[in-house]
């Protein structure tokens, strides 16, 4: 899943992060057509095309799910986005972090309020974001 896509996100960039995001995204796209990924998704062929052909266009964690969902035996959309919901919060609390630290330390245009949100999925999250924070809290919370 997404916050599995490297072994040490604390050792990437946010960029490098968000590459393994698309390159998981791409696998599925490749096993499963661009099609049949957009359809079981509910986003556009082009935005699904886009990703597939290398590109890096933006798209939420939800939708991300949703992608990994086509291709996943059993696991839903809900299910992958609570996950690294999940792993986010444990990073922080192993890293002793709140969420105006996080602010103050990736490169976003959030507040420590709107990361809140965004974890808590009351806001929607962008694969970038994502990337800048779950390398940051990775790198907090690393040994």
């Amino acid at each position: 899943m997404l916050h599995e896509a490297v072994d040490e996100p604390e050792t990437l960039s946010p960029q490098q992060l968000r590459d393994a995001y698309d390159a998981e995204l791409r696998a599925v796209i490749d096993a499963q057509g661009i099609e049949r990924v957009a359809t079981a998704a509910d986003l556009p062929a082009e935005t699904v095309a886009a990703l597939a052909g290398g590109e890096s266009p933006s798209v939420t964690l939800s939708e991300a799910a949703a992608v990994l969902a086509a291709d996943s035996e059993g696991r839903d959309a809900n299910a992958i986005v609570q996950e690294v919901r999940d792993y986010l919060l444990m990073g922080m609390t192993t890293g002793v972090l709140d969420v105006d630290t996080i602010a103050s330390n990736v490169d976003l245009d959030l507040s420590g309020q709107e990361i809140q949100q965004a974890i808590e999925g009351r806001i929607r999250l962008t694969l970038d974001e994502l990337a800048s924070i779950h390398r940051y809290v990775a790198e907090r919370s690393s040994p």
